[in-house]
């Protein structure tokens, strides 16, 4: 069994989703931990509903999806953790479809479909609907399974992704000190590769992504780009070079 990390913000009719697919997808009975980082009142309704089958890490205050991602993991109790986010649907049987592709010294990344073109050439394009309301879960879980193929290439480095607690630890985790979300998660992954590990990919199964629900407005696009930016300079500032990204295998490096 597996400890999954879902940290969740303010879209709770994503996360009711999250947590439906999540549950009824799982073949074994696995920790899933919803982390609520801020917000709680907004949530509680969707928590209490799926409080029988899952923890709930309690944040109280808002302090960001990079530590909320660390805390989680904290607090797994297995030593297989699996971050995702809570715009993810899961697909049919994804616990032990993971298990049996992961191996010792992996990071293993879930293939993602998307509806709009990604930066990722291995995501699957398939719009499937563009928020929780026109989604069918049902004919998300018959395309999926159409398209899942038993293979496993050295292509990882996205989200969502399956690590073990101890490599977690021992790669330091998510850097706390960025401004934002962006560039740390390239940071991760090329501390994983400096490491030693093994950057992977299951097309065994593939999870839908939503693609940023609640950031969507001009006015919100525009305070990302700067908070982006941001980051990028601070990776400049730590590493002496800003962090790149390989198109062709993902591997990020400076």
């Amino acid at each position: 069994m597996l400890s999954l990390i879902i940290p969740t913000y303010k879209e709770p009719e994503a996360l009711d989703l999250t947590l439906q697919s999540a549950i009824d997808g799982q073949v074994n009975k696995n920790q899933i931990i919803v982390v609520v980082d801020g917000f709680y009142d907004i949530n509680k309704h969707i928590l209490k509903k799926y409080a029988d089958s899952i923890d709930i890490l309690n944040l109280e205050n808002n302090v960001g999806m990079i530590k909320a991602m660390n805390l989680g993991t904290y607090n797994a109790s297995y030593d297989l953790i699996l971050h995702a986010q809570d715009d993810n649907v899961f697909s049919k049987n994804w616990d032990v479809n993971l298990e049996n592709h992961y191996q010792p010294n992996y990071v293993l990344s879930v293939n993602q479909i998307e509806p709009t073109p990604s930066m990722f050439p291995q995501f699957i394009i398939k719009d499937l609907g563009r928020d929780v309301n026109t989604f069918d879960i049902n004919k998300f879980w018959e395309f999926e399974q159409s398209i899942a193929k038993n293979e496993v290439k050295e292509d990882g480095s996205t989200f969502p992704f399956l690590i073990s607690k101890k490599d977690y630890l021992k790669v330091g985790g998510f850097d706390e000190t960025y401004p934002g979300p962006w560039v740390v998660d390239w940071e991760f992954f090329m501390k994983c590769n400096i490491n030693g590990l093994k950057l992977m990919r299951t097309y065994q199964t593939n999870f839908y992504h939503f693609v940023s629900l609640g950031t969507r407005t001009p006015d919100k696009i525009r305070e990302n780009q700067i908070i982006e930016k941001e980051c990028h300079d601070y990776a400049l500032y730590k590493w002496g070079d800003y962090i790149k990204h390989n198109l062709h295998n993902n591997l990020k490096y400076i």
